[in-house]
């Protein structure tokens, strides 16, 4: 007999996976959340909700297949490409109920079933944020593209040396946060450079952050859909921020004043969002 208690009692964990024109790499992610779920299952509910980020591809008629057999899944779409920042925005908005929220890449750079011990973390109370970290000394990368490679190790190293929060990796958006901190987070950005806003607004509100050395692949199918002139602009915005803020290095949208501002664009996109299929 299915003992419903034990079921209600287990924490509810959410993951969160963007995507845009990622129909090369979805069998492959079907793979990888099949093994995430097997490290999940018996200790925690699971739901996967994948947020499509204007895909022009046949990407939404293919996530159904993705999502681990059994599990509940729920696809939601922007009718335009808007950012992964927006896409956070959107998947956080949705799951702000659940205990923990995951967010993970759908290239498969990093190995979903890696994510439990994430979420482990968290449930047992060590900390709030729990980042991949193939910068940390005993990280590493393999195969990735030298652009790519180049662009995270020096953001990350630059936001080491001026920021307030002093982690080796910064811009992984493989992650498990604590879902009080998702109902509390405030970030401007709908770009790439929301990973590391999205840490300094957990750091001012007073939320640990722990790093797990992790190993970073390259995309075996696809492609990146980084506009790297952008991201660079961001990143160095950002950073000039932090050296300017005048509250202890924390930029002014940390503040939770200025959550106001930004309520505005998550309402803009929950508008715009679809909910395409759920189980």
């Amino acid at each position: 007999m299915h003992d419903t208690r034990h079921s209600l009692s287990r924490p509810r964990v959410a993951v969160v996976i963007p995507v845009c024109n990622e129909q090369e790499s979805l069998q492959v992610l079907r793979i990888r959340l099949a093994e995430l779920q097997r490290g999940l299952q018996d200790r925690y509910i699971t739901f996967y909700l994948f947020i499509d980020d204007g895909s022009t591809d046949r990407t939404v008629a293919l996530l159904p297949r993705t999502a681990p057999y059994g599990t509940s899944y729920r696809v939601v779409s922007h009718p335009n490409n808007l950012g992964i920042g927006a896409a956070f925005r959107t998947g956080f908005e949705i799951a702000a109920s659940a205990d923990v929220i995951c967010t993970l890449d759908a290239d498969c750079s990093y190995r979903a079933d890696q994510l439990a011990q994430m979420v482990h973390l968290i449930v047992d109370g060590k900390a709030d944020v729990v980042v991949a970290s193939p910068y940390h000394p005993q990280g590493s990368v393999e195969g990735v593209a030298p652009w790519r490679h180049a662009l995270s190790r020096y953001c990350s190293r630059l936001y080491r040396m001026i920021s307030p929060v002093k982690l080796y990796t910064y811009t992984s958006m493989f992650r498990a946060y604590r879902g009080s901190f998702i109902r509390r987070a405030h970030f401007r950005s709908n770009g790439f450079v929301s990973t590391v806003e999205i840490l300094m607004n957990a750091s001012y509100l007073g939320y640990r952050i722990h790093e797990v050395p992790m190993t970073l692949h390259r995309r075996t199918t696809g492609c990146s859909k980084m506009r790297i002139l952008r991201t660079i602009r961001d990143h160095l915005k950002l950073a000039l921020d932090c050296i300017f803020a005048g509250n202890n290095g924390y930029p002014s949208f940390c503040k939770p004043e200025a959550k106001q501002d930004g309520q505005e664009k998550k309402e803009n996109v929950g508008r715009m969002m679809k909910i395409v299929g759920s189980r």
